[in-house]
């Protein structure tokens, strides 16, 4: 094992550590212009450090991918996760009370 095979490997689980939350979180909006480049840049890095024989660090990639790629199914605003859409707009509702929006 290389030094720079765990360093790769524990900026990884660092990221999915930080990604949890947003995961679990039903009242997360993450655009999808934001996680689907994300998850692909994840599977990208995968491959690349795969080739290069750097399989922990490959392994780390491909989860962050996998963890983004979930992110973007069921945290982003699009036609088939209409539950964010509907959420939204029922809080909205709710909060505002029909009253004027100071800015």
């Amino acid at each position: 094992m290389i030094w720079q095979d765990a360093v790769f490997l524990c900026g990884s689980v660092f990221s999915l550590v930080v990604l949890v939350p947003t995961l679990r979180d039903s009242m997360a909006n993450v655009p999808l212009g934001t996680a689907l480049p994300s998850a692909t840049i994840g599977f990208v890095y995968g491959t690349a450090f795969f080739t290069l024989g750097m399989t922990m660090s490959a392994v780390g990639s491909v989860l962050t991918g996998v963890m983004w790629s979930l992110i973007a199914a069921l945290r982003s605003p699009h036609p088939y996760n209409s539950s964010s859409d509907s959420e939204v707009s029922r809080s909205t509702d709710s909060t505002t009370n029909g009253a004027p929006h100071a800015d």
